[in-house]
């Protein structure tokens, strides 16, 4: 990719960063709901033979996206709950753009699945079983 190419990547990347709508505030009861459906698919991950991870990408608060790790039994070193999150969430969406959506993840996310929810658009991560706040997804460390 060209130097010039980079950096209109990167300043549309910005841009739609700064037009995303707010993110409404999610009820405690709720995100205990979304985690609890991640960890259920952490189970199904487990029961299939597979990396115990598992998320659920959430919109408009409905889950849109549900993910379980697939690493083992694919098998794919990119098959992760968030980044099948992820995938499931655009497919049923119809959009690669996930602005105003948020990840829960049963796990803290690696640094591979939350560039993914960076550039899929999702506004806010939350993962394990305290539902820690992982906030805005980064495309780096």
């Amino acid at each position: 990719m060209s130097p010039l190419s980079r950096r209109r990547l990167v300043s549309g990347l910005l841009a739609s960063v700064a037009v995303a709508p707010a993110l409404a505030e999610t009820s405690s009861e709720d995100r205990r709901r979304f985690m609890a459906r991640a960890f259920e698919m952490r189970a199904e991950a487990i029961r299939r033979g597979d990396q115990p991870f598992g998320a659920v990408v959430v919109k408009d608060g409905r889950v849109v996206g549900e993910g379980i790790s697939a690493v083992l039994t694919r098998p794919d070193p990119t098959a992760r709950g968030e980044i099948e999150a992820i995938r499931d969430a655009a497919l049923r969406l119809g959009t690669r753009d996930l602005l105003g959506a948020e990840l829960y993840s049963t796990f803290c996310p690696c640094p591979m699945c939350e560039a993914a929810a960076a550039w899929a658009g999702i506004q806010r991560m939350w993962y394990g079983a305290e539902i820690n706040d992982g906030g805005v997804p980064r495309l780096g460390r």
